[in-house]
């Protein structure tokens, strides 16, 4: 059994399938491990219970959680300390970009205008950027 190495994982969080779906199937392509959760609270426990992703997509409204208190819990305990954070979302407007700079999102990405093998390549920039530093 091949051990999970946190430079291949992925934790896309979003509670539209049809995205998830895709979003999975564009990073699984490029050669990443996915571990692709629709409840923001599952993705959580997950993060609790010792996954160390290497970047987590996450959308911003979602049911039992939104994606701020998601990153706001992730950032209060200290969970996947050097996971890119990425939201991936359709809310344009200026507070939800505000609320996700507080907690040090590392890009904020629109889904209608940006098509999911485009979020794949800026991921793997950040990525690439993040580990340089």
């Amino acid at each position: 059994m091949k051990n999970v190495d946190k430079k291949d994982t992925v934790l896309i969080v979003d509670d539209d399938n049809f995205m998830l779906d895709m979003y999975v199937v564009k990073f699984k392509e490029r050669g990443f491990d996915i571990d692709a959760n629709n409840d923001p609270i599952v993705a959580l426990e997950k993060l609790r219970n010792g996954l160390n992703p290497i970047a987590i997509l996450f959308d911003i409204i979602m049911p039992n959680m939104e994606g701020i208190e998601f990153i706001k819990a992730i950032r209060e305990e200290k969970l996947a300390k050097d996971a890119v954070l990425v939201a991936v979302t359709n809310q344009s407007e200026e507070s939800y970009v505000e609320q996700a700079k507080e907690y040090e999102v590392d890009d904020y990405i629109i889904k209608a205008n940006t098509i999911p093998s485009e979020v794949l390549n800026r991921v793997e920039e950040i990525i690439k950027n993040h580990n340089k530093t």
